[in-house]
């Protein structure tokens, strides 16, 4: 028992900025995010056992915060998922370059609330939290071709989107 806290409270400091951040992208509400990634630890917790490392801990916590974010999110009725990207800027900046960021994050934002859910889910799993197309597939119960085809598609529309917005950048790939 006290081993399996150890090992929750090192993943806990290890993820939950970043799982927080994630949960915050489905719910767009702060204090909600910190609720349910609370949540998700305590699952994993309870379920440590079931963690046989067929995955990486990082992929089984997606994949739990996933699970308790969308049940949250269907108890509540309003499935609205990703309404915003945290993005994380490097100190040093100047106040220009922070401001320029934060106004790209804006209009990222409001360009991928124009996509379709599943397109907002699978580009927020690979492109921004940085997870494979296996790992994308086992948090979100999909196949590898349904991320890559999602993705495949949903890319060049979010480029689209941005372009409209007046923002260019390099193309993702």
């Amino acid at each position: 028992m006290l081993e399996d806290y150890q090992i929750i409270t090192d993943w806990y400091e290890k993820y939950s900025d970043s799982i927080q951040s994630f949960i915050y992208i489905m719910v767009h509400d702060f204090q909600q995010s910190e609720d349910l990634m609370q949540d998700t630890f305590f699952r994993a917790y309870r379920k440590l056992d079931t963690f046989k490392g067929e995955s990486t801990e990082k992929t089984w916590l997606f994949s739990i915060a996933h699970n308790v974010t969308i049940d949250f999110l269907r108890k509540r009725k309003t499935l609205q998922l990703f309404k915003g990207v945290f993005r994380e800027t490097p100190s040093g900046d100047t106040p220009e370059s922070v401001y320029m960021l934060k106004e790209e994050n804006n209009e990222l934002f409001l360009a991928l609330n124009e996509l379709k859910d599943q397109q907002k889910l699978v580009i927020t799993m690979r492109k921004i939290k940085g997870f494979s197309i296996k790992e994308t597939s086992e948090i979100l119960g999909w196949s590898e071709t349904k991320v890559k085809t999602t993705l495949h598609r949903a890319l060049p529309v979010l480029e689209s989107k941005m372009k409209n917005r007046g923002i260019f950048y390099e193309k993702v790939t």
